[in-house]
């Protein structure tokens, strides 16, 4: 997919530079540290209800280069892109801890114009959001196959002719949906990738019809780490980040 390919080339010099600290695959979230202290998270992302065991290989990457770890990106096995898109975001954190914070999502919701009757569509449930819809009188659309939400085929046609927002969950990068859904909106919705796993990176989506990049920054790293090896979910690891945000148009 051309995004992972645009994530691979714009961090592959700085990968060249740093080796792997830690690599910490939790049961929710996967988190690696760099030698120049960037920690990074991505959804642990298991295809077919495989086990990690059984979906890695043998290959120690802590102590290694980082640029070893970056070609897990481009791998065809969804977890090791985790661990791909988990470095991308360490190799990145202070860039992405530099940017605006919005820790009660308003600045998300306002800079999408999100009202009374605004028609929202959701791929990935994101719990926590759904009482500011509420509040706001939004309209909502959510397809998320893991929860057995949705229909693929009235998702599709909702996104072409019915959706002014689309909110797309950065998990769709490790499983390698997102340019296909984007490429079923209509030129006027507007689009927000959010989550933990979300890079922080305005320049790699240069291609793609978004609108706003909302991700996670980690601030305390060690509380970060130790929420992901005890496999805790997105709230708790919230509790020691930064929720921070862009502007693509």
């Amino acid at each position: 997919m051309e995004l992972n390919q645009r994530l691979y080339d714009a961090f592959r010099d700085q990968a060249a530079q740093v080796q792997v600290d830690i690599l910490s695959l939790g049961l929710s979230y996967t988190a690696v540290q760099t030698s120049n202290g960037g920690t990074g998270l991505a959804y642990t992302y298991l295809d077919n209800g495989k086990t990690c065991c059984q979906a890695l290989d043998s290959t120690h990457y802590e102590g290694r280069p980082a640029l070893e770890m970056l070609q897990t990106i481009l791998d065809f096995n969804p977890l090791k892109r985790s661990m791909g898109l988990a470095l991308i975001n360490a190799l990145n954190h202070e860039k992405a801890l530099n940017m605006s914070e919005d820790p009660d999502n308003k600045l998300l919701f306002d800079n999408l114009g999100i009202g009374q009757q605004t028609r929202v569509a959701m791929v990935g449930y994101f719990g926590p959001l759904m009482q500011a819809f509420t509040d706001r009188g939004a309209v909502l659309e959510v397809i998320d196959m893991t929860r057995g939400m949705g229909d693929r085929n009235e998702f599709a046609a909702k996104l072409r002719d019915w959706a002014d927002v689309l909110f797309l969950t950065s998990t769709s990068i490790l499983n390698q949906t997102c340019e296909d859904i984007l490429s079923q909106t209509s030129s006027s919705v507007r689009t927000v990738m959010l989550g933990p796993s979300t890079p922080m990176v305005p320049e790699v989506f240069d291609h793609l019809p978004v609108t706003m990049l909302a991700g996670t920054a980690p601030v305390d790293r060690e509380k970060v780490l130790q929420a992901v090896r005890n496999g805790a979910g997105t709230r708790m690891i919230q509790r020691y980040s930064r929720k921070v945000h862009a502007n693509l148009k």
